[in-house]
């Protein structure tokens, strides 16, 4: 067994702990720093959860009131826990993740945001176009930076302890 496992190595409650935490923390943090952006330009939290929904639910979420604001924020806080078990997993394999935390999970989040816009979101049924301004880039890269990827590594680094 590889040494540097067994120095991270987490008891499993300790595991599910971690990866709890760090979807709620990171799903939290991205959440709200997308409620402030975008309602800065007047779009409504129910508006931006039907948005998330609308990878599921396609156009029709946006008619879906508050349940399918709901759907949006539980496939919200799904995806965060996907994320931070990704992170887990991969720190499992990659302990560098662990002693480098702010650079693995500075690395993570811009992962994650190309993920979702290059992978996730083509493949859903979203409705919109895909597109990255620089500015929208340069911010949804600093989103999932700092709420996102530093968020679930210092978390995940916690516990490795």
């Amino acid at each position: 067994m590889n040494p540097a496992y067994n120095e991270f190595a987490l008891k499993p409650a300790s595991a599910t702990m971690a990866i709890l935490l760090g979807g709620l923390v990171a799903g939290t943090m991205d959440i709200v720093a997308a409620f402030i952006q975008h309602g800065l330009k007047g779009i409504s939290p129910i508006r931006i959860l039907q948005s998330v929904a609308s990878g599921l639910l396609g156009r029709e979420s946006y008619n879906g009131g508050l349940k399918a604001a709901l759907l949006g924020l539980l496939c919200h806080f799904v995806i965060a826990l996907g994320a931070t078990a990704t992170y887990y997993a991969l720190s499992r394999i990659a302990p560098v993740l662990i002693t480098q935390a702010v650079i693995g999970g500075s690395l993570f989040g811009v992962a994650v945001y190309f993920f979702m816009n290059l992978v996730v979101l083509p493949l859903s049924a979203f409705p919109g176009k895909i597109t990255f301004p620089l500015g929208a880039l340069v911010i949804g890269l600093l989103i999932h930076i700092f709420c996102v990827g530093l968020p679930i590594a210092l978390i995940i680094r916690h516990y490795s302890r």
